[in-house]
Protein backbone atom coordinates (compact mmCIF):
# COMPACT_ATOMS: atom_id res chain seq x y z
CA UNK A 1 0.00 0.00 0.00
CA UNK A 2 0.85 3.49 -0.98
CA UNK A 3 0.35 6.57 1.14
CA UNK A 4 0.09 10.08 0.47
CA UNK A 5 3.03 12.51 1.85
CA UNK A 6 1.37 15.43 2.57
CA UNK A 7 -0.95 17.99 2.17
CA UNK A 8 -5.23 17.88 3.06
CA UNK A 9 -5.28 13.57 2.55
CA UNK A 10 -1.50 13.34 4.58
CA UNK A 11 -1.30 9.30 5.39
CA UNK A 12 -4.36 8.53 4.00
CA UNK A 13 -3.81 4.79 1.83
CA UNK A 14 -3.99 3.83 -1.93
CA UNK A 15 -4.50 1.17 -3.72
CA UNK A 16 -1.95 -0.20 -5.97
CA UNK A 17 -2.81 -1.25 -9.95
CA UNK A 18 -2.92 -4.93 -9.43
CA UNK A 19 -0.23 -7.06 -11.25
CA UNK A 20 3.11 -6.71 -12.45
CA UNK A 21 2.51 -4.22 -15.41
CA UNK A 22 2.89 -0.78 -14.01
CA UNK A 23 5.76 0.45 -11.96
CA UNK A 24 4.57 2.63 -8.88
CA UNK A 25 6.95 5.85 -8.24
CA UNK A 26 8.46 5.06 -4.92
CA UNK A 27 7.20 7.56 -1.55
CA UNK A 28 10.72 8.89 -1.42
CA UNK A 29 10.47 9.71 -5.43
CA UNK A 30 7.11 11.42 -5.04
CA UNK A 31 8.51 13.36 -1.76
CA UNK A 32 11.48 14.64 -3.53
CA UNK A 33 9.74 15.81 -6.66
CA UNK A 34 6.56 17.47 -4.81
CA UNK A 35 9.84 18.66 -2.91
CA UNK A 36 11.00 20.56 -6.21
CA UNK A 37 7.70 21.77 -7.43
CA UNK A 38 6.02 22.31 -4.76
CA UNK A 39 5.96 21.23 -2.62
CA UNK A 40 1.94 22.92 -1.88
CA UNK A 41 0.14 24.88 -4.45
CA UNK A 42 -2.43 27.39 -4.68
CA UNK A 43 -4.56 26.11 -7.47
CA UNK A 44 -3.45 24.82 -11.06
CA UNK A 45 -4.23 22.46 -13.07
CA UNK A 46 -2.41 18.79 -13.57
CA UNK A 47 -2.52 15.93 -16.63
CA UNK A 48 -0.99 12.74 -15.89
CA UNK A 49 -0.25 10.92 -18.79
CA UNK A 50 0.85 7.91 -17.84
CA UNK A 51 -1.79 7.52 -14.39
CA UNK A 52 -0.95 3.95 -13.01
CA UNK A 53 -2.57 4.55 -9.13
CA UNK A 54 -3.37 8.24 -9.86
CA UNK A 55 -0.97 8.87 -6.73
CA UNK A 56 1.15 11.41 -8.49
CA UNK A 57 -1.75 13.41 -9.42
CA UNK A 58 -3.66 12.74 -5.97
CA UNK A 59 -0.54 14.02 -4.33
CA UNK A 60 -0.98 16.99 -6.01
CA UNK A 61 -4.24 17.75 -5.04
CA UNK A 62 -3.63 17.02 -1.86
CA UNK A 63 -0.85 19.68 -2.00
CA UNK A 64 -3.86 22.34 -3.24
CA UNK A 65 -4.16 21.20 -6.89
CA UNK A 66 -7.82 22.69 -7.92
CA UNK A 67 -8.34 19.80 -10.76
CA UNK A 68 -6.99 17.14 -13.17
CA UNK A 69 -6.74 14.53 -15.97
CA UNK A 70 -5.35 11.52 -15.40
CA UNK A 71 -4.61 9.38 -18.35
CA UNK A 72 -3.76 5.38 -18.59
CA UNK A 73 -3.97 2.96 -21.56
CA UNK A 74 -4.66 0.23 -19.33
CA UNK A 75 -7.82 -0.71 -17.88
CA UNK A 76 -6.67 -2.14 -14.57
CA UNK A 77 -4.98 1.70 -13.74
CA UNK A 78 -7.94 3.44 -15.15
CA UNK A 79 -10.26 1.38 -12.69
CA UNK A 80 -7.19 1.64 -9.74
CA UNK A 81 -7.65 5.18 -10.47
CA UNK A 82 -11.20 6.00 -9.90
CA UNK A 83 -11.08 3.27 -6.79
CA UNK A 84 -8.73 5.80 -5.26
CA UNK A 85 -10.48 9.13 -5.94
CA UNK A 86 -13.40 7.83 -4.80
CA UNK A 87 -12.06 6.76 -1.49
CA UNK A 88 -10.98 10.17 -0.88
CA UNK A 89 -14.21 12.09 -2.24
CA UNK A 90 -12.02 13.74 -4.88
CA UNK A 91 -13.90 12.35 -8.10
CA UNK A 92 -15.23 15.60 -8.38
CA UNK A 93 -11.72 17.10 -9.17
CA UNK A 94 -9.96 14.80 -11.54
CA UNK A 95 -11.59 12.97 -15.16
CA UNK A 96 -10.14 9.80 -15.76
CA UNK A 97 -9.76 8.68 -19.18
CA UNK A 98 -8.20 5.34 -20.62
CA UNK A 99 -6.41 6.11 -23.73
CA UNK A 100 -2.76 6.10 -25.01
CA UNK A 101 -0.64 9.16 -24.47
CA UNK A 102 -0.87 10.83 -28.22
CA UNK A 103 -4.72 10.61 -28.87
CA UNK A 104 -5.53 11.77 -25.31
CA UNK A 105 -3.35 14.93 -26.36
CA UNK A 106 -5.11 15.37 -29.74
CA UNK A 107 -8.29 15.12 -27.57
CA UNK A 108 -7.28 17.67 -25.13
CA UNK A 109 -6.14 20.07 -27.42
CA UNK A 110 -9.63 20.36 -28.87
CA UNK A 111 -10.91 20.91 -24.89
CA UNK A 112 -8.96 24.73 -24.43
CA UNK A 113 -7.27 23.58 -21.58
CA UNK A 114 -3.81 24.76 -20.42
CA UNK A 115 -1.97 22.41 -17.50
CA UNK A 116 -0.12 23.88 -14.74
CA UNK A 117 1.76 20.55 -13.63
CA UNK A 118 2.44 17.92 -16.09
CA UNK A 119 3.43 14.43 -15.07
CA UNK A 120 5.15 11.79 -17.59
CA UNK A 121 5.89 8.72 -16.17
CA UNK A 122 6.12 6.34 -19.10
CA UNK A 123 7.03 2.56 -19.21
CA UNK A 124 10.75 2.61 -19.57
CA UNK A 125 10.77 0.70 -22.37
CA UNK A 126 8.31 2.78 -24.04
CA UNK A 127 9.25 6.37 -23.45
CA UNK A 128 8.53 9.07 -25.85
CA UNK A 129 9.04 12.30 -23.79
CA UNK A 130 10.85 14.33 -26.00
CA UNK A 131 8.10 13.92 -28.50
CA UNK A 132 5.08 14.61 -26.12
CA UNK A 133 6.48 17.45 -24.35
CA UNK A 134 6.66 18.65 -27.98
CA UNK A 135 3.12 17.93 -28.87
CA UNK A 136 2.34 19.79 -25.20
CA UNK A 137 3.80 23.03 -26.60
CA UNK A 138 2.26 22.85 -30.07
CA UNK A 139 -1.33 22.11 -28.94
CA UNK A 140 -1.27 25.23 -27.03
CA UNK A 141 -1.87 22.72 -23.74
CA UNK A 142 1.09 24.47 -21.25
CA UNK A 143 0.91 27.49 -18.85
CA UNK A 144 3.52 30.04 -19.04
CA UNK A 145 5.50 28.65 -16.53
CA UNK A 146 4.38 24.97 -16.30
CA UNK A 147 6.31 22.50 -14.96
CA UNK A 148 6.67 19.12 -16.55
CA UNK A 149 7.95 15.93 -14.13
CA UNK A 150 9.33 12.99 -16.37
CA UNK A 151 10.28 9.95 -14.34
CA UNK A 152 12.52 7.92 -16.75
CA UNK A 153 15.00 5.47 -16.91
CA UNK A 154 18.18 6.38 -15.74
CA UNK A 155 19.91 5.38 -18.68
CA UNK A 156 18.06 7.84 -20.86
CA UNK A 157 19.17 11.30 -21.61
CA UNK A 158 17.02 14.06 -21.87
CA UNK A 159 17.89 17.58 -23.57
CA UNK A 160 18.54 20.41 -21.47
CA UNK A 161 15.90 22.35 -23.28
CA UNK A 162 12.94 20.88 -25.94
CA UNK A 163 11.64 24.47 -27.27
CA UNK A 164 10.14 26.50 -24.96
CA UNK A 165 10.91 24.27 -21.62
CA UNK A 166 14.24 24.10 -20.36
CA UNK A 167 15.64 21.61 -17.71
CA UNK A 168 14.99 22.92 -13.71
CA UNK A 169 16.34 19.75 -12.22
CA UNK A 170 17.50 16.42 -13.43
CA UNK A 171 17.81 14.08 -10.02
CA UNK A 172 19.11 10.18 -10.62
CA UNK A 173 17.53 8.36 -7.49
CA UNK A 174 19.35 4.21 -7.92
CA UNK A 175 20.69 2.70 -11.24
CA UNK A 176 17.08 2.41 -13.20
CA UNK A 177 15.30 5.33 -12.26
CA UNK A 178 15.73 9.41 -12.78
CA UNK A 179 13.23 12.05 -12.73
CA UNK A 180 14.04 15.52 -15.35
CA UNK A 181 11.66 18.39 -14.23
CA UNK A 182 11.15 21.23 -17.15
CA UNK A 183 9.61 24.43 -16.97
CA UNK A 184 8.33 26.16 -19.73
CA UNK A 185 9.90 29.29 -20.33
CA UNK A 186 8.37 32.58 -19.28
CA UNK A 187 10.05 35.26 -21.90
CA UNK A 188 12.90 36.64 -19.89
CA UNK A 189 13.29 34.39 -17.28
CA UNK A 190 16.30 33.02 -17.29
Amino acid sequence: MMRIISGEFKGRKLKSVPGSGTRPTSDKIRESIFNIIGPYFDGGMSLDLYGGSGALTIEGLSRGVDKAIIIDADSKAVETINYNLQSLDLSNRAEVFRNDSYRALKALRKRDTQFTYVFLDPPYKKQKIKKEIEFLMEYGLLERAAMIVCEHDAVLKLPEEIGTCYRLKHEQYNSTTAVTIYRNEIEGER
